[in-house]
């Protein structure tokens, strides 16, 4: 079904914050393979699908980028500054992810690597990711 309405509307994205229960936990990051922000780290996550809520879009875009099998987020919130994404009007829905130690993981799909990082010292990142990434500590 088709709907025309006169109003533009953003695109929806969900992004994962995978972190680790460890004493010193870890975070897991993606390094973006294009652009925007190619050679950059970000969270896993990617644009929502017409028949799937923002959770399935997580839990997908994250094995999609890492091969990660999860079943479980829980919701860090949305983000929606109007520049947030160079390629247009874009909202995301973050979730975060605990898992007890560092899986095996892949970069693959829009990932060129995946990669575990101390959640105290890791990489400046892509996109309002920073930002996520704060949320998600408060979370914890």
């Amino acid at each position: 079904m088709n709907y025309t309405y006169k109003y533009p509307r953003p695109a929806v994205t969900a992004d994962s914050v995978v972190i680790t229960k460890e004493a010193a936990p870890k975070v897991l990051l993606i390094l973006r393979k294009a652009d925007p922000y190619q050679g950059r780290w970000a969270f896993p996550g990617g644009f929502m699908e017409m028949d799937e809520t923002t959770e399935q879009c997580a839990i997908r875009e994250l094995q999609e980028e890492t091969r990660l099998v999860i079943s479980e987020v829980q919701q860090i919130g949305a983000y929606s500054k109007v520049d947030r994404d160079p390629r247009g009007r874009t909202i995301t829905v973050a979730y975060l992810i605990r898992v007890d130690e560092p899986l095996e993981v892949q970069g693959q799909d829009d990932a060129a690597d995946a990669r575990w990082f101390s959640l105290n010292d890791h990489p400046t990142l892509a996109f309002d990711h920073d930002d996520i990434m704060r949320d998600a500590i408060k979370l914890l």
